[in-house]
């Protein structure tokens, strides 16, 4: 489940989540929208949304990160 789902599973704006987890509505924006990829979140931001949005497993906010170039195999 990507970040914005999270979210918007919990109700919460993109300004409320940046106040729970002591970040910027920018830094959230930029999460959602790929700007920033997630999987280069600190591990403290990403604990600290998890607590916001009460997800126990951080790999949640992961779920929906691909990667960006596949291996040939071949």
């Amino acid at each position: 489940m990507s970040l914005r789902e999270l979210r918007l599973k919990r109700g919460l704006t993109q300004q409320q989540l940046a106040d729970k987890s002591g970040s910027s509505r920018g830094n959230i924006a930029n999460y959602e929208n790929g700007i920033i990829d997630v999987s280069n979140m600190t591990l403290g931001t990403a604990l600290k949304i998890c607590d916001a949005l009460r997800v126990s497993n951080p790999r949640k906010l992961l779920d929906d990160v691909k990667p960006s170039k596949e291996k040939d195999t071949e």
